[in-house]
């Protein structure tokens, strides 16, 4: 009896920090993953967007896997989705 108290205390501090590290550093990462996600999957037509290189532009039309985007010359490029940041509010 004496073996089976020694491993569950043993194993209480690894559960312990397993759960620490679950809702500091894994619990956050998914919301974040969530929501943008839902941010790129809710892009439409004239919204203002930034990208991850620091680019602010304007989505002129959404494909399936990217989107085409329009510079302030007016140029227009494809951008992946994936490297959509933000959208910026009017």
């Amino acid at each position: 009896m004496g073996q089976n108290g020694d491993l569950i205390s043993s194993l209480l501090p690894l559960v312990a920090l397993f759960a620490i590290f679950y809702f500091l550093i894994i619990r956050p990462q998914q919301k974040q993953a969530k929501a943008h996600k839902e941010l790129v999957a809710n892009l439409k037509k004239g919204d203002k967007i930034v990208t991850h290189g620091g680019l602010m532009v304007e989505v002129t039309k959404v494909a399936d896997d990217h989107l085409v985007v329009k510079n302030p010359d007016n140029s227009e490029m494809k951008l992946v989705r994936e490297f959509v940041s933000k959208v910026l509010e009017d």
